[in-house]
């Protein structure tokens, strides 16, 4: 591009309000209705990797459970009368059925962490279209076989998001001490430099492809865990509790115009497929 005025130079600090934009939650940037971009995409990858762990020797263990369920039924008929071992059977089945569902490990990750995607998207959906536009579940493209994607990106008004969602701890406090991320008596790690880290990578692939310098955000959307209602920052990153998400970017400072804004998104759109053209290829 040339040295002259840039595409993407942003208006300063005026008040730019989006078409259509009269008053009230609009004027702040959120939706009036219920409407919004992309919420059905959100954890879309997430939620395919769960099932399909999900899936893997699935009625293998369906039938052991029901043996094994049976067995403690007869047991108990044993012990007492034929409808004790009935209940016994079913308390059983029921009871490992939860245990399996919930219990730590890769596929209760999927599962928690598609859910956290999803509950953040309907989130994201309060924006107003008008002035914001939010991408979900995103590629990598630079990456011969992208094996990571981005939760979530939001290009509006107020600048540009790289948004991670997160799953903490229910109950605990997030906040910052000694310059340690911490929820309740337990550090956090990685999660800032994780988060970081790709917004910074999205910031370089959209610079490249605009040709000029591009700056992003980076945020976590914290679940389960305590925020204050200002959110927690540290380092670079911001942490906002789910609730807050949509105020805390339409309420910063207009930096882009709607045309700017329309410039980036289509970039983003180039750079970043939607992860699921990733793992199912046509």
């Amino acid at each position: 591009m040339d040295s002259g005025k840039s595409l993407l130079e942003p208006p300063g600090r005026r008040t730019l309000v989006p078409p259509g934009a009269a008053s009230g939650a609009r004027r702040r940037g959120l939706a009036v209705g219920g409407g919004g971009v992309g919420v059905s995409s959100a954890g879309a990858s997430a939620l395919y990797r769960y099932r399909a762990l999900a899936g893997e020797h699935r009625w293998e263990r369906r039938a052991v459970r029901a043996v094994l369920a049976c067995g403690a039924g007869v047991v108990a008929v044993g012990l007492s009368v034929w409808w004790v071992g009935i209940l016994v059977a079913v308390l059983f089945f029921a009871v490992h059925a939860t245990y399996a569902r919930y219990r730590p490990g890769p596929v209760t990750n999927w599962r928690r962490g598609a859910s956290a995607e999803r509950r953040t998207g309907r989130r994201l959906s309060r924006l107003d279209p008008a002035g914001f536009h939010v991408l979900h579940d995103r590629a990598f493209s630079d990456d011969p076989v992208p094996t990571t994607n981005l939760d979530h990106l939001v290009v509006g008004l107020s600048g540009i998001y790289a948004i991670a969602s997160r799953r903490f701890r229910w109950g605990a406090r997030l906040h910052t001490e000694q310059n340690r991320l911490w929820t309740g008596s337990r550090p956090v790690t990685g999660v800032t430099a994780a988060a970081a880290h790709a917004a910074e990578t999205v910031a370089a692939l959209l610079s490249e492809e605009l040709d000029q310098d591009v700056q992003v955000t980076p945020m976590v959307v914290v679940h389960g865990a305590r925020v204050a209602r200002d959110g927690v920052r540290h380092g670079r990153v911001l942490f906002h509790a789910a609730r807050s998400i949509p105020r805390a970017i339409a309420g910063e400072p207009v930096i882009y115009t709607s045309a700017q804004v329309a410039t980036l998104a289509a970039a983003a759109e180039r750079r970043l497929p939607p992860m699921m053209e990733i793992l199912l290829p046509e």
